[in-house]
């Protein structure tokens, strides 16, 4: 029986609820298909920060390293400013660890509706690749003469070819095993002219790789208006740290919901776990009123079995968080609805359960 060890850090906010959510499901999902999951809970978070000045323990990544995967839940407190949070907390793990490909699937889920309209479904399937070690989140840069008038603060995109190579193989092989074997390269070369050439440059080499993926390449301003208006002309994209961060959120905006949003940050390499999260935040204002949505766990959950090679699990799960939202008394208030965090985690248990595929 295959056993694995999993960090459950749920952060801030709705990161506790969440989380529970979905160490729920995935207890249930080791039941059904015979394996074990032991899960190791961290604290980590603002409320560590406040009282003790840090978010994680010195030897934190130490203490973590050897895990299977990492599932989080969300990290920004109203208290705590977030440059200090993401730094402290989310980024803290993801550099060190080398995650560089941030992997954001979408589309809409049986019993939601997407405000784009004349979508229903089929018109927007798309995974979107984020560039997620360096590029405008880089950490370079600086402030001098603080106060002054002659104050100065700087933010440095640092782009390398090793960087940029490896995200757009990883991309262009993600693109190839979809059925539409097409991959979009986002950029912005007209105004930025140094790196955002030399990412379309690389884009050009890796897809001599490929000769079975088609590909194009699209300013990052024509593409929110390409996702807008013609989405089914979409299926894989790659894009910078930045860029591909604000495009997934507009993705998750159109297929319904940020709450059902699901991220994995892969080191694809294996060389240190890979951290699977929901993308919807800490959520301050609905925080311990038993509603948030646990959809994006358990999206995340599915793409972490897949990743631990647990396919079988995974759609499963999948198949069960279908079945949920295709039920409109399921849904959580994000989604219009008002069902609370518990009614949906115990009916995807009970559709696990049930699922003899």
């Amino acid at each position: 029986m295959k056993n694995y060890r999993i960090a459950a850090i749920p952060g801030d906010g709705i990161g506790s609820e969440v989380i529970a959510a979905g160490v729920e499901a995935l207890n249930a999902c080791a039941a059904r298909d015979g394996f074990v999951i032991d899960f190791d809970h961290f604290d980590w978070g603002s409320e560590r920060y406040k009282k003790t000045g840090a978010f994680m323990p010195a030897n934190g990544l130490d203490l973590i390293r050897k895990h299977d995967a990492i599932l989080f839940g969300s990290a920004g407190a109203p208290d705590v400013p977030d440059h200090i949070t993401l730094w402290g907390l989310r980024l803290a793990i993801c550099q060190p660890f080398d995650q560089y490909a941030n992997v954001r699937p979408t589309r809409i889920l049986p019993g939601i509706s997407s405000p784009l309209r004349n979508v229903s479904g089929p018109e927007l399937d798309w995974v979107i690749v984020r560039e997620n070690s360096e590029g405008e989140y880089a950490g370079v840069g600086g402030r001098v003469h603080r106060g002054l008038p002659e104050e100065v603060a700087t933010d440095v995109s640092m782009f390398t070819r090793a960087g940029v190579q490896r995200v757009m193989r990883f991309a262009f092989g993600l693109a190839r095993s979809r059925p539409r074997k097409l991959l979009t390269v986002v950029t912005k070369s007209n105004a930025q002219r140094h790196a955002m050439v030399m990412w379309d440059e690389i884009a050009a080499e890796v897809a001599a790789e490929f000769p079975d993926v088609t590909w194009d390449k699209m300013l990052v301003d024509a593409m929110t208006m390409r996702m807008t208006l013609k989405p089914e002309t979409i299926d894989t994209i790659v894009a910078t740290n930045l860029h591909a961060d604000i495009l997934s959120d507009l993705a998750a905006a159109f297929a319904g919901s940020l709450g059902i949003a699901p991220t994995a940050n892969l080191n694809p390499e294996r060389t240190f776990p890979s951290m699977f999260e929901p993308i919807h935040g800490s959520a301050f204002d609905i925080m311990g009123k038993g509603i948030a949505n646990p959809v994006g766990t358990f999206w995340s959950s599915v793409m972490m079995l897949e990743f631990l090679g647990e396919t079988n699990a995974a759609a499963r799960l999948m198949r069960a968080i279908e079945r949920v939202t295709a039920d409109k008394s399921l849904h959580t208030p994000d989604l219009g609805g008002k069902a609370k965090t518990t009614d949906v985690t115990r009916a995807v248990c009970e559709a696990l359960a049930g699922d003899n595929g």
